[in-house]
């Protein structure tokens, strides 16, 4: 790819999918690009490497990706012609319980309500408006929130997004399956169950699995990085790689410049001209859970009991209801739960360049407090031999990433968190309020696109299109 050069007016500092975002739409602008990237390939947390045994590629981190597939930005760009095609699993996703069965998302509303028996009404109520209203609801979750974002689709949509997940799908499913279903999707807001808007990441990637699924990137997710890149680079942008800025003294001053980097890297790079007050208020965002995250080699498919497991590209363990709410609320308290709620992945049952003929990866996940230096390698797995028996006998090999080695890999992943920041009630209602744009900085000429502001977290690449945006007004005015 081309190297970066001195012939630009906008630099990005960090190649994530949000700087990549940020580069390509300065590009489409008009803008002369440069990204730098301290490591040697670009993509933050889209990266796939041979982390275990030659020939079993791994995702580093991000490896599912229903927010990249419903991106309106990313749905806007020719990544296809660029290399990136998707993959999709039969089944979006498989929740296995102890009596031998499990509970599964399916692409279609009605064949998931279906296999809910008595809950198949209510989840059909649940999940048809907001169906429905998915091409104006997704664009505003996917955008930084405001008064007026208020419409009658996301009214629909706070209405029961707003509550706890634990109440909302007591109140809302009679079953336990269909409890155990939405609460583990609810689980991946990093929040405790009994926190309010809670229940909106369970509504939101629900819908994401019946609107666009939960696809994987043939390849790897660095395929997605590789094509956000290729396009950036065919719209006149350059690249320069292992190239760490650790002073704002190292960019030129003018022009624009934006940051894919954590709030703290923010304020240490640029403490020669962000105002005090404001590094202050950059050293007091807050996060949320990290994670404990082991990459598995292994000799055959993963010995699942439930069939429904084996068709499914993501899987959620952690049993009931019951058990995942304290499984998080432990996290929340400042331990590491004994039986974690685990996601899994596995990719290679579906894209058959990920491992050796016959062979398998595996991906897998669950939350503990931030840095913490607990080893959750015995949990997980016995989380995994729970639902699989024998799956222990299928491990080659196995790669471990406790908080502090994802951080090693990825700064943004500040001790572990991988959402970028909290996104509670707090923070929400201090976005909803703010009277300053959450990507703007007190100097005209910076700004900050990385998962840290609005919408968050996920390889959607909107904190960059939304800042590139920003900035392009700013720039305008000036």
């Amino acid at each position: 790819m081309p190297a970066a050069n001195d012939r630009h007016d906008a630099i990005v500092i960090g190649s994530g999918p949000n700087g990549l975002a940020a580069a390509i739409r300065l590009a489409q602008a008009g803008r002369r690009v440069t990204i730098h990237e301290a490591a040697d390939r670009p993509g933050g947390g889209l990266r796939s490497i041979e982390a275990t045994l030659p020939g079993f590629i791994h995702d580093v981190c991000a490896a599912v990706h229903p927010l990249a597939a419903a991106s309106p930005y990313f749905g806007r760009l020719p990544l296809a012609e660029h290399g990136l095609r998707w993959i999709e699993p039969p089944l979006p996703l498989a929740h296995p319980l102890d009596d031998g069965t499990a509970v599964a998302l399916d692409r279609s509303i009605a064949a998931t309500a279906a296999a809910l028996g008595p809950d198949g009404p209510a989840y059909r109520r649940l999940m048809e408006p907001l169906a429905r209203d998915a091409p104006r609801l997704l664009p505003a979750l996917l955008a930084p929130l405001r008064p007026w974002s208020l419409t009658p689709a996301t009214a629909r949509f706070a209405a029961s997004g707003l509550q706890p997940a634990a109440s909302f799908a007591r109140r809302t499913f009679a079953t336990t399956r269909t409890r155990a279903l939405f609460a583990g999707l609810a689980a991946h807001s990093v929040l405790p169950l009994a926190a309010p808007t809670s229940a909106a990441y369970g509504l939101l990637l629900g819908l994401l699995g019946h609107v666009v699924g939960w696809p994987i990137a043939a390849g790897g997710s660095q395929t997605i990085a590789d094509a956000l890149a290729s396009l950036f680079t065919a719209l006149g942008g350059a690249i320069g790689l292992e190239r760490r800025i650790t002073n704002i003294a190292e960019l030129p001053p003018d022009g624009i410049r934006l940051f894919d980097l954590d709030p703290s890297q923010v304020a240490s790079i640029a403490q020669d001209v962000l105002p005090a007050a404001f590094r202050r208020r950059l050293a007091r965002h807050r996060y949320g859970a990290a994670a404990f995250k082991i990459d598995w080699a292994l000799s055959t498919p993963v010995p699942w009991t439930a069939a429904a497991c084996r068709r499914a590209g993501t899987l959620h363990l952690g049993g009931t209801l019951d058990e995942i709410e304290a499984s998080e609320r432990a996290v929340n308290d400042g331990a590491c739960p004994e039986r974690p709620f685990v996601i899994v992945a596995q990719p290679s049952l579906f894209d058959p360049t990920r491992a050796p003929a016959g062979k398998q990866t595996l991906w897998a996940y669950c939350h503990v407090p931030l840095g913490a230096a607990v080893d959750m390698t015995a949990r997980i797995e016995d989380q995994i031999e729970r639902f699989a028996p024998g799956f222990r006998d299928r491990i080659l090999d196995r790669r471990v990433w406790p908080p502090l080695a994802l951080e090693r890999w990825n700064p943004n992943d500040v001790a572990g968190a991988i959402d970028g920041g909290a996104r509670d009630l707090p923070a929400l209602l201090a976005e909803i309020m703010s009277l300053r744009s959450p990507y703007a900085t007190p100097d005209p000429t910076i700004f900050i696109c990385s998962a840290s502001t609005p919408p968050g977290g996920g390889a959607h690449g909107m904190c960059g299109f939304h800042a590139a945006e920003t900035a392009l007004r700013t720039a305008n005015r000036r």
